[in-house]
């Protein structure tokens, strides 16, 4: 008896918790709302130079080492005052130049894209004049290959306005800081890429580049693939997001450019690329409902920069076909809205404020200054896709969690 009065209180009180089927099935179907329709092109963009106004135009008035914030870790700040500002202009620029590249945008985006272009060439030409306020730190400690790499990364994206466009003292001055940052020794680990990528800059610019730099960090990160779409971080795995911040974005680049000027295979290139197709479709399905997604592993302050990969595959239009272009910008918008949107993201003068969520400052590494969070703008790399692209106007789709978690039914997923 008392057994059966248990079990008919227990009942009771579920009964009194339980959702009423209709109501838990309408609970189920109702996930976090997508991102607006309004919130396409012109809200990327937008965005964009939101976060790139206070960088570009204090550096192309010479004042970004007055101008800018220097936030850090506890007593961190005076050592990474010394390489902060080459950060913020060479992530900014590396987010921003396949906007600036393309060569046919809307009549309302010209004269932006005209004065962006322009701000951009005059920073660059401050940060390596010697005579400069502004001459940026390309040779002392370690952090400047990182940044320098950045930088080379942004003319690999914008030949024509980055380079072609710059005056010829200009080219020599950023030839010459380039090369300087020759002095640092990478550490063996996705570092290698950094050296790496500046000889793929200096070898498309100048016709030369250090073939052994180049060749050593694509050897050492195939022996690093750890199957799947994705690399160790050196011969052990990470469980972070440097496959995407910088491992995959950066070899695809030097391995396509070594292609392009004939010192490497072309199958190699593919190779890289059906991986990274693999490891897009892995990012995608990594963006939540709502658009967070795992916080795991170091540099979270890089914010929707964690997905600079997916977005470098959609530039590149190499999506696979299980990723449809509308899917594709609906999850990186959601990723871009949650990381972009929340209180405490910028400074009262626009800068940018260490945090993924917000202002974050604990969530900060000791490397981690106000210019490493500008790598945010690598998310914004399908800008460079024409208006007209599928990626801008085919229609909105839900990403593969939003599906997953409403109930919906979805195809497999398998490793490569």
């Amino acid at each position: 008896m008392k057994r059966r009065s248990f079990l008919s209180g227990v009942t009771a009180g579920l009964s009194v918790l339980a959702l009423p089927p209709t109501a838990e099935a309408s609970a189920l179907a109702m996930p976090p709302p997508s991102p607006a329709p309004a919130a396409g092109r012109d809200y990327w963009l937008t965005t964009l130079l939101k976060i790139a106004d206070p960088v570009l135009v204090a550096a192309a008035q010479g004042k970004l080492k007055a101008s800018m914030p220097v936030e850090a870790a506890a007593g961190a700040a005076t050592g990474r005052r010394q390489v902060t500002h080459l950060e913020a202009l060479g992530r900014t620029l590396a987010g921003l130049a396949p906007w600036l590249e393309l060569p046919s945008v809307p009549p309302a985006e010209q004269a932006r894209q005209q004065r962006y272009a322009d701000l951009a060439r005059q920073a660059i030409a401050n940060g390596v004049n010697p005579q400069s306020t502004d001459f940026l730190n390309f040779t002392q400690g370690g952090q400047p290959v990182v940044d320098a790499a950045f930088l080379a990364h942004a003319l690999l994206r914008a030949p024509t306005q980055l380079w072609e466009k710059l005056p010829a003292p200009t080219k020599q001055q950023l030839v010459t800081a380039l090369q300087s940052s020759r002095v640092i020794k990478p550490v063996y680990s996705n570092w290698l890429l950094f050296s790496a990528i500046i000889e793929a800059a200096l070898l498309k610019f100048t016709g030369s580049g250090d073939l052994m730099r180049m060749d050593y960090a694509i050897k050492e990160h195939q022996t690093w693939y750890k199957g799947d779409g994705t690399y160790g971080d050196g011969p052990d795995y990470h469980w972070d997001y440097y496959n995407s911040y910088v491992i995959q974005p950066m070899l695809l680049d030097v391995v396509a450019t070594l292609v392009q000027a004939r010192k490497e295979r072309p199958d190699l290139l593919e190779l890289l690329r059906t991986r990274a197709r693999r490891y897009a479709t892995i990012q995608e399905r990594l963006i939540a409902p709502d658009g967070s997604f795992a916080a795991f592993g170091r540099s979270l302050a890089y914010r929707c920069g964690a997905f600079q990969h997916l977005a470098q595959v959609a530039l590149q239009e190499q999506l696979p076909p299980e990723l449809p272009a509308g899917q594709v910008r609906n999850a990186l918008t959601a990723v871009i809205r949650r990381t972009m949107e929340p209180k405490g993201t910028f400074d009262a003068q626009g800068w940018l404020q260490i945090g993924l969520c917000g202002h974050q400052p604990s969530i900060g590494e000791g490397y981690i200054s106000t210019g490493s969070l500008y790598l945010c703008t690598t998310a914004f790399l399908p800008l460079g896709l024409p208006a007209t692209h599928a990626f801008w106007t085919a229609p909105a789709q839900e990403w593969t969690s939003r599906r997953i978690w409403s109930g919906q039914d979805v195809s497999l997923d398998h490793a490569l």
